[in-house]
């Protein structure tokens, strides 16, 4: 089991499991498919945990178990590093510091060589278990990795100074960055259009975003999209939504129903 690698695949296509506390999905790249990507969510059983709702998907799906390789992408609370000052033997202590509660979790890590940054997380102890009984070469990453290094490479355009937001279960991912470094990144519980914008317009302040050229880029599941961003526009001159169908080229897999964002910035990007 390895835990820094990324999710390109090479030779044999892998089996992709997307995993948060609130979702669980399988999906394979597929040119034959209609999408090029073949998206299946599972509904979780309440009452279960998202690792026991696995074996249950394992075991009741001879496809999702029919694959010989995997990333598995985790929804955690990550911790960045960076890389000159990275050391494997003790990103465990350095995380558990940072957040309480998780000292039963595997921490892993995924290297970010075009940010000079190392991603650091954990993943629950059941939910790697129940991964490896059931592929045999699996790897883990975080959810958000696709979504840095795209939205990293995009922010080379115009000369303007970017923050980005992406929303993904019920959560808020803040970040910009300045000189191939992350200048801010932090994650906070956001699920309706009033904390979204009281943390973004706080993190905008906080960084000396200047509220008349500078821009501020929101991507994935936006709560109350159009209430939140009208909320934005009263204080930012430059506040968007990105089109992942424009972002993406037009690519098919932008039209598959209920994808999240980095599951698409994955397949059309690589990573």
């Amino acid at each position: 089991m390895q835990g820094s690698e990324n999710a390109r695949t090479t030779g044999s296509r892998r089996l992709t499991v997307r995993v948060s506390r609130h979702s669980l999905s399988f999906s394979v790249a597929d040119e034959t498919a209609e999408n090029l990507v073949d998206y299946r969510p599972y509904a979780l059983k309440s009452g279960m945990s998202v690792a026991a709702n696995l074996r249950e998907a394992f075991k009741n799906d001879a496809w999702a178990r029919s694959w010989g390789r995997a990333v598995v992408m985790v929804d955690a609370p990550v911790l960045m590093v960076p890389a000159d000052t990275f050391r494997s033997n003790t990103c465990e202590t350095l995380y558990n510091h940072a957040f309480m509660g998780h000292g039963g979790d595997n921490v892993m890590h995924t290297v970010l060589p075009s940010l000079g940054a190392v991603a650091v997380f954990g993943v629950n102890k059941d939910l790697c278990l129940v991964a490896t009984d059931n592929v045999r070469d699996v790897r883990f990453m975080h959810v958000c990795v696709p979504v840095w290094d795209h939205l990293h490479h995009r922010s080379f355009t115009g000369s303007r100074q970017k923050l980005y937001g992406y929303c993904h279960d019920r959560k808020l991912e803040i970040f910009s960055f300045r000189h191939n470094r992350f200048n801010f990144c932090n994650t906070y519980d956001a699920s309706n259009s009033h904390d979204m914008v009281y943390y973004l317009l706080y993190v905008w302040k906080q960084t000396g975003m200047d509220q008349r050229r500078d821009e501020l880029h929101l991507a994935g599941d936006i709560p109350e999209k159009d209430m939140t961003v009208g909320l934005l526009r009263r204080y930012l001159q430059n506040a968007y939504v990105i089109n992942p169908s424009a972002d993406f080229n037009r690519s098919p897999i932008t039209k598959i129903k209920g994808l999240p964002y980095d599951l698409m910035t994955m397949y059309v990007r690589g990573r």
